[in-house]
């Protein structure tokens, strides 16, 4: 090729081929639009898939008392008052829709007897509003959204890494018009030229040590691509942690243990064999909320309670193995096959897992578009919604509504345009950096990946201080400095070397935001917590913001926006949930 790489135009570009990125392309698509959806794994294997507990609506078929009110005031509430209200309110409304629409695209709801959806409780939720398939909810629904765009002949390039937003930058007026991506597998280049872009592409839980996200995944890419895009980002210190993650063997450590284990009646004890909840919520026990449990679980083990591998017990053997098999057939067959433990016999070993990001790219609530003119962004890499705690059932309601939003608006903007943007000088740069980046060096990114993760588990995990964070970041900055000589060379199993590279570069960028936001919050809120301030203070109720500036991260802070005064009441009204019938976050 003569330029080294081909061209793609479309109207709309969607990067990400999970549940956001497809139900933005189907919008897009629905508007006009030309979409094209390019997506890094094979597009039935998006991190999607691992969201098994269910989605959150209020429908009312079970508690027809619940009102879009009230989910807003749960979720406000869990969040710890700093979501963004108007995101939060928008959610809330226009959740049913999309379970109605999922519904009659041929989602497998669990049903009622009288046929409609049925709806169960989740932690924190006031009434039964969590509508589910299975324990595959999220598997269901991506099956759903593939199916649709099939139906529509959406085109999707799969095994396919974006390097770099292409944005024309003139003095303050920034817009963007595609990105550049290269194959895998095959190593070809194709610049993806487009009115606009959505960006999809998930959180950053993968770079801490333990993480109930899988290897490749959640590395925080899409939160590099925006900032060198000129986007901002917020709240990036909110990382939800869950309680319970497998410690071995490595190769699984940080795979969930469902929360159903618990659930259904499953005790936390320490390597002295008490039952330990009974001194963090001697009310709700092993019920009670995850950052509570997260936390009781990362102090017994901090503080040498612990097991010789680091984790403390979770054990069901006195349910019986009849309802562990009927209950918990997943988890059984999961020790079983990993560690060739009989779960019905013997305790399990866990500790808490980087689970869920909270923050990310700062958005308009009601389009759902970011500072750059032509860029939208959905899904786990945005911020607004979750605040600093999220409400279990809310994830996959999240990327519906926000995702059909941003497509539409995606789809608006390309056919307003006048003129499409086009810069060659940008387009070869963005090439170089891959040539650039395509060499041999003396550092293997691999190896520079964990350490990033020791780090970020180590000095920014489930409790932080400021004199540690302090110490991460300088450590975080020497791997920076050392990520500029990664040997990066193509061989027979392709140009996965240049991948991982670019997911190390984003795994770095993104810890260095969530560092240094973590510093600026002196008080402990929800998932973060901060050993020297223990206290929820009033004046820390803003939302931290990290943008870069001549190449470096610039963190400042915005008020939390006002409450709509028809909202002001009811979040006056707020109670303590008791645990009785409810299921876990």
């Amino acid at each position: 090729m003569k330029n080294g790489y081909r061209t793609n135009a479309c109207n709309v570009l969607v990067i990400g081929s999970g549940g956001a990125g497809l139900r933005a392309a189907i919008a897009a698509h629905e508007e006009g639009s030309e979409v094209l959806i390019i997506g890094k794994r094979i597009r039935n294997d998006a991190h999607t898939t691992l969201a098994a507990g269910g989605i959150n609506a209020v429908l009312g078929t079970v508690d027809p008392e619940d009102t879009w009110i009230q989910h807003f005031v749960d979720t406000y509430q869990e969040g710890y008052n700093i979501a963004d209200p108007k995101t939060v309110e928008i959610l809330v409304k226009d959740a049913p829709n999309r379970i109605n629409e999922l519904i009659d695209w041929g989602t497998p709801f669990a049903k009622t007897p009288n046929g409609d959806p049925d709806q169960r409780y989740f932690g924190a939720h006031t009434y039964r509003r969590t509508c589910y398939a299975g324990d595959y909810t999220g598997r269901a629904i991506l099956s759903t959204l593939l199916d649709k765009v099939e139906e529509l002949n959406i085109p999707i390039k799969d095994m396919t890494y974006v390097s770099k937003l292409l944005v024309d930058k003139q003095d303050e007026d920034y817009q963007c018009f595609g990105a550049t991506a290269f194959d895998i597998v095959t190593g070809e280049r194709t610049v993806y030229l487009a009115d606009s872009v959505v960006l999809a592409a998930g959180g950053h839980t993968r770079i801490w040590r333990r993480s109930s996200s899988r290897r490749d995944e959640n590395t925080g890419d899409a939160m590099r691509l925006a900032l060198q895009a000129g986007c901002y980002l917020a709240d990036m210190e909110m990382v939800q942690f869950h309680p319970t993650g497998m410690v071995y063997p490595e190769s699984l450590a940080g795979t969930l243990v469902t929360e159903a284990v618990r659930g259904e009646g499953g005790y936390l004890t320490n390597f002295e064999g008490e039952r330990y909840m009974k001194n963090y919520d001697p009310d709700r026990m092993e019920l009670s909320t995850r950052d509570r449990v997260a936390l009781a679980n990362y102090t017994e083990i901090s503080e040498g309670r612990g097991t010789k591998n680091n984790g403390v017990y979770l054990d069901v053997s006195h349910i019986g193995k009849d309802k562990i098999l009927e209950k918990l057939p997943r988890m059984y067959r999961q020790f079983m096959e990993s560690q060739m433990l009989d779960i019905s016999k013997s305790p399990m070993e866990v500790a808490p897992t980087a689970h869920y990001s909270m923050g990310g790219i700062v958005v308009n609530a009601e389009t759902h578009s970011t500072n750059v003119k032509g860029l939208y962004a959905a899904g786990e890499c945005t911020s607004g919604v979750h605040g600093a705690n999220r409400l279990g059932g809310n994830s996959l309601a999240e990327i519906l509504v926000f995702g059909k939003i941003s497509g539409e608006e995606a789809a608006k903007f390309s056919s307003n345009l006048d003129l499409q943007k086009r810069n060659r000088e940008i387009i070869k740069n963005a090439d170089l950096e891959l040539d650039n980046l395509t060499k041999k060096g003396d550092e293997l990114a691999r190896p520079l990946q964990r350490a990033v993760r020791d780090i970020m588990w180590k000095y920014c995990g489930v409790v932080r201080s400021g004199k540690g964070l302090e110490e991460g970041l300088n450590e975080l900055m020497k791997i920076k400095a050392a990520s500029s000589n990664i040997d990066v060379r193509p061989n027979a199993e392709g140009f996965s070397d240049l991948a991982i590279a670019l997911d190390l570069l984003g795994s770095i960028d993104s810890a260095e935001a969530t560092i240094r936001c973590a510093i600026e919050r002196t008080e402990s809120r929800g998932a973060h917590q901060r050993s020297d301030f223990k206290d929820t203070s009033n004046s820390q109720n803003v939302n931290y913001l990290v943008h870069e500036e001549s190449g470096k991260q610039v963190v400042t802070s915005r008020n939390v926006a006002h409450l709509p005064k028809e909202l002001e009441e009811p979040m006056k009204k707020v109670n303590d949930l008791t645990v009785d019938g409810r299921l876990l976050e």
